[in-house]
């Protein structure tokens, strides 16, 4: 009985540590909305943190050779987002046009894009730090490594 009780306070306990760790990290949120006949209609939460651990799974091959696609950019990107983490809750762009709406801002630590269209809806919510973990890995796996 007591190995039980041990078994069930360790898979808790993991099951906790887990659930403080995927929330520390935030999650990564993508909602999709066609409104048309045979329109998809995605709605996806992924721990943040799943994102740059995945990355470890792709075959070193083929995320060298993405980082050489991107090698020019990321230090732009490095900068963007450092620079978007000064400042929280703030819009960047917001474009309307008759019946379509696209705003890009930061919402606290997360990058907020949204686009309303009469035929869809695209909703993303993705940590900056998620994005940043994800160009250091490009860059540690480019051509220099």
């Amino acid at each position: 009985m007591m190995l039980l009780a041990k078994a069930a306070l360790t898979v808790g306990g993991t099951f906790i540590l887990a659930g403080a760790y995927t929330m520390r990290e935030g999650v990564i949120r993508i909602d999709v909305d066609e409104y048309r006949t045979g329109g998809s209609h995605v709605h996806m939460w992924v721990p943040a943190a799943a994102v740059p651990m995945a990355l470890h799974f792709v075959p070193y091959k083929q995320l060298r050779h993405a980082s050489e696609h991107c090698r020019e950019a990321m230090p732009i990107l490095h900068a963007i987002v450092k620079e978007l983490k000064k400042y929280p809750d703030t819009e960047f762009v917001e474009v309307d046009d008759h019946d379509q709406h696209v705003r890009i801002r930061t919402q606290g630590t997360r990058l907020q894009i949204d686009v309303d269209a009469p035929d869809q809806k695209v909703h993303v919510l993705c940590p900056l730090s998620t994005i940043e973990d994800v160009t250091i890995q490009l860059e540690e796996r480019g051509p220099a490594a």
